[in-house]
């Protein structure tokens, strides 16, 4: 009897000891996301609080080009996000598990000028157009914001106007060629753009001229996670989500 008490004793002291460990350690996944760039900030933030809160370890990764391609084909890919014209060529070449794909961030466009240089008014539409026509060169990518910026320079009957002194930016966030001085006004999604060292932000374009860009999340055929992935994907739609989300100067999608 002896003996059992002390067996007892024992686990009861190791469960006091460990007591603060997630009741889901013992099965914790190890997940991967592949994050579109519009999108990773938001991503980060949730997935730094997900993983607090399930015990699951989060990766968040953001790739182009052929590293992005071998890790959609080979992974580890657990999860994706992007925005809808990606998540549907994934959807069609059969990479992601049919009805997952979920909306969970909408992203403003976003103006910003070099440190220090003065900001245009951009509070009405003929502001901004004004603000476009006197800046000696703007930037903006190819992205979906820079599809967006550019949807709207069309609407304002500028796109053979700017044409001469608008630069399109590859590779990285159009804040960084902006600090850099490869022009004076720069275009991209909001939630990129505010607080980069050599740069100040100016603001969100005015009415329809914010034409925001949308990112899904969606599981991939090849996670080897799938119940820890999709429990992600609810706490991403959660309304605990949605207040980390706007840290990032995101808003959750309705």
């Amino acid at each position: 009897m002896k003996h059992w008490k002390r067996i007892l004793a024992a686990c009861i002291s190791s469960a006091a000891l460990f007591g603060s460990v997630p009741p889901n350690a013992a099965a914790a996944a190890e997940l991967v996301i592949s994050s579109n760039q519009g999108a990773t900030p938001g991503v980060r933030e949730v997935a730094n609080a997900f993983s607090r809160q399930s015990g699951h370890k989060v990766t968040v990764v953001q790739e182009a080009g052929a590293a992005l391609e071998k890790r959609l084909n080979e992974g580890p890919l657990d999860l994706v996000t992007s925005n809808p014209g990606p998540i549907d060529e994934l959807v069609k070449k059969g990479k992601i598990v049919p009805g997952t794909v979920t909306p969970f961030v909408l992203a403003s466009l976003g103006v910003a000028v070099r440190a220090g240089a003065p900001k245009p008014d951009i509070s009405t539409v003929e502001a901004y157009k004004a603000a476009l026509l006197a800046a000696k060169s703007i930037g903006y990518s190819y992205g979906c914001s820079g599809t967006n910026v550019a949807r709207g320079i069309e609407e304002l009957g500028l796109t053979e106007t700017l044409k001469a002194k608008t630069i399109r930016t590859g590779n990285g966030p159009v804040i960084e060629y902006l600090a850099k001085g490869d022009f004076e006004l720069g275009l991209q999604q909001t939630n990129i753009m505010v607080g980069i060292a050599g740069t100040d932000y100016v603001g969100i374009p005015p009415g329809p001229m914010d034409k925001p860009c949308p990112s899904s999340v969606a599981l991939m055929n090849i996670s080897k996670e799938p119940e820890a992935a999709r429990a992600m994907i609810r706490f991403m739609t959660s309304p605990e989500a949605a207040p980390l989300l706007r840290k990032t100067h995101v808003e959750p999608a309705k």
